[in-house]
């Protein structure tokens, strides 16, 4: 299964939609800042605005309190700040959102910075045509970063979490990267827990770490600066976003 861009994305992301995402994640964001569940605030949103399902998968995706950006943004290191610490990478999360960059998929900037992609991966990552190079150009991007030590966290319940491991691994030797990686039931506790930097943009790892590094978002920058990327929390950090690609 690719990365790509949905059949309807095109339509559904172009620049006539933005206005009403980035509403739609103002609006929910302070729905949920004063204690409305996701659910029904969501279904409200959604409905005001008339957005297709999709549209409101990728609202939620963008959205926290204003709390939870005040925390997050406290605790975001750039590069420098990644420099003789130790790292841990959320790997399925990272991976997976530049896959779909390489694979021109929709990718987007929620509130709090991060850059989340639209794929639908529940419990099964297949390796794509992307796979490699996606590998390469994140480990190409952590050499540079030089941390102090280096660990992949992989889901072990979400199928071929074993084969990715030895790709990572096998890479890692041809390359010369000392990387530490390991399959893990919950690395989502480890990565909240982690004394040095996580990199990751899952909301509820964000909401718990002592620091995070924005990986996906370098990594992109660095190698797909024309990937499609949509600015939905552009209210929130003052940036504008890019549209449908041309």
């Amino acid at each position: 299964m690719g990365r790509g861009p949905g059949p309807d994305d095109e339509a559904l992301f172009c620049d006539a939609q933005l206005p009403a995402l980035r509403a739609a994640v103002d609006e929910l964001a302070w729905l949920l800042g004063r204690g409305y569940a996701e659910t029904s605030a969501l279904a409200l949103v959604g409905d005001r605005h008339g957005l297709r399902a999709r549209q409101r998968a990728a609202v939620r995706r963008c959205t926290c309190t204003d709390a939870a950006l005040a925390h997050r943004r406290a605790r975001r290191v750039d590069a420098a700040g990644v420099a003789g610490q130790a790292l841990a990478i959320d790997g399925f999360n990272v991976l997976i959102t530049i896959e779909s960059a390489l694979a021109g998929g929709v990718l987007l900037i929620g509130r709090d910075g991060s850059l989340r992609d639209m794929a639908s991966v529940h419990g099964s990552y297949r390796r794509t045509a992307q796979t490699r190079a996606a590998c390469e150009a994140i480990g190409d991007h952590i050499a540079a970063l030089a941390p102090a030590s280096v660990l992949w966290l992989l889901d072990s319940p979400v199928s071929n979490s074993g084969r990715l491991k030895v790709a990572l691994a096998e890479l890692a030797e041809d390359r010369g990267w000392d990387w530490g990686i390991e399959l893990d039931h919950n690395p989502d506790r480890r990565l909240a827990r982690f004394e040095g930097v996580s990199a990751t943009a899952d909301a509820w790892i964000l909401d718990q770490a002592r620091a995070r590094y924005d990986l996906a978002s370098a990594v992109v920058a660095d190698r797909c600066p024309e990937a499609w990327v949509l600015d939905l929390g552009a209210l929130a950090s003052g940036l504008a976003g890019a549209g449908a690609p041309g």
